[in-house]
């Protein structure tokens, strides 16, 4: 039996995460696991509010202290399934579905989510069979000149170039449930993947005088959060440049909507708007987490395969004023890694990150409070310790790092004494966590101007509505 007070801390954590809290639910199952180690409800429940914190190599950790605590606590189990599930580690998720059948043969849920588990094992080893190292574009025999747009369209037409007139009439098309046109569709996203593709790896841009650059962290298909950045803080313009950092789509169900958008005005401001790649602009990300099965709702499995491409033509990382580096992930296993080495990685040779190297850490790493370097509490790259920071920012003449890739719940967190800016543009993430956005406004003096903001109301659509199925049911979505 857990002590009282133990029971007490343990239910803290509880009315916390009712209250979509994580961070704080987390500390009350902390407190009650430094009195009692030895209950696994502890365990499972962190693991819970973990997996919900995206931190799914501590959710597995946890998981799996409850399973040597208590072989038979089913929950824990689950717990592991659902957080190897999420990191697309599906060969170990399958072995504890298989335990939680077994133990709860007339559980529904886990049955079903045992077979979506099972399917996904399939499907990983038919796409690895087919893979062709050039495979041809997704762009070859696409005839644009012969593709009609209906007289009964009833959006503003587009010609060769992008115009703020087309641009304002997608936004309100967009809002009002629209789509474009595929034959647009097609144009916007060829043009940006030629744009995208001729930039460097690292972008360098500076912050001109009269000039104001504006940083946004994920925006995660949120597309009314998008356009409320826009009206607090104004649309882009020659004078106000935008840099979005990574994790356009995926998640949210207006995914296609926000990458037309930041698309658009990448064609339309094509040096003063700029994009860097998120670890969801990638292939296996898109399949689990809604942007594939979007594309093919609204739009042609063609146009997402033309993304697709297009996701990895994007620059890994853009230089503010020789200032800031911005990137969505974070640093690297190896401190002798210098700006330089990012000017030389050839992205274009690396159509995915994979488990490891210089881009996997770019988009996938995390800051870390302990010096040094760690395990990632995702399961996927490392860790980096102030001392890291100070070490990389001194070596490249650097005043910070300013990255994205994780929920914070006042929008933004600044850490390793300024030199580490996180910044989060999705509020009220997956519709589910009680957190705020923000973005930085630098103008010429190089001073961050922080920003927070609230969710605005959506229509009703959820998060990951167009996921795979097994997926939203096991997140609680």
């Amino acid at each position: 039996m857990a002590s009282d007070e133990a029971v007490a801390l343990k239910n803290k954590g509880n009315e916390a995460f009712k209250n979509h809290d994580w961070p704080a639910a987390i500390e009350g199952y902390t407190k009650a696991i430094e009195l009692d180690g030895t209950q696994p409800s502890f365990y499972t429940n962190r693991a819970q509010a973990n997996i919900k914190l995206e931190a799914y190599g501590y959710a597995i950790a946890d998981a799996t202290h409850a399973i040597e605590i208590d072989s038979s606590f089913v929950k824990a189990y689950y717990r592991r399934a659902v957080a190897n599930t999420a990191i697309l580690r599906h060969h170990d998720a399958i072995v504890d579905w298989k335990v939680v059948v077994r133990k709860n043969p007339s559980d529904k849920t886990a049955k079903a989510q045992y077979e979506a588990c099972q399917k996904l094992v399939k499907r990983d080893a038919f796409l690895k069979a087919i893979e062709v190292a050039d495979a041809p574009s997704a762009a070859e025999g696409l005839d644009l000149d012969s593709m009609v747009v209906e007289d009964g369209y009833d959006g503003v037409r587009l010609k060769d170039e992008m115009t703020q007139e087309f641009i304002d009439d997608m936004i309100e098309r967009f809002k009002n449930g629209k789509k474009l046109h595929k034959k647009y569709v097609f144009q916007i996203i060829l043009a940006v993947k030629q744009l995208v593709y001729d930039e460097p790896t690292m972008v360098e841009t500076h912050v001109k005088s009269g000039h104001k650059l504006t940083v946004c962290g994920d925006t995660h298909g949120q597309y009314f959060d998008l356009l409320e950045i826009f009206r607090l803080n104004g649309f882009p313009s020659s004078t106000h440049g935008y840099l979005f950092n990574g994790d356009f789509v995926d998640r949210g169900s207006w995914s296609t909507e926000v990458c037309l958008l930041l698309y658009a005005y990448k064609w339309l401001q094509p040096t003063n708007f700029f994009l860097n790649r998120g670890n969801h602009e990638t292939d296996d990300m898109n399949r689990m987490y809604g942007f594939e099965g979007e594309c093919k709702a609204k739009y042609t499995d063609r146009i997402f395969k033309l993304w697709s491409e297009s996701f990895s033509a994007l620059p890994l990382a853009t230089l503010i004023s020789d200032k800031f580096l911005t990137l969505h992930g974070g640093l690297f296993s190896d401190d002798s890694i210098s700006l330089n080495d990012i000017r030389k990685l050839n992205r274009h040779s690396q159509r995915q990150p994979g488990q490891e190297g210089l881009m996997m850490e770019m988009l996938w790493t995390d800051p870390q409070t302990t010096p040094g370097r760690g395990p990632s509490k995702r399961g996927v790259g490392l860790q980096f310790g102030p001392d890291v920071t100070k070490r990389f920012c001194e070596k490249n003449g650097l005043e910070a790092v300013i990255r994205s890739h994780e929920v914070r719940m006042e929008g933004y967190e600044v850490e390793h004494d300024g030199r580490c800016i996180t910044v989060f543009s999705a509020p009220k993430y997956c519709d589910s966590t009680e957190n705020k956005g923000a973005y930085i406004n630098i103008e010429e003096d190089l001073k961050l101007q922080f920003h927070k903001f609230d969710a605005v109301p959506h229509p009703d659509i959820k998060p990951m509505a167009y996921a795979n199925n097994g997926m939203m049911s096991m997140m609680g979505m």
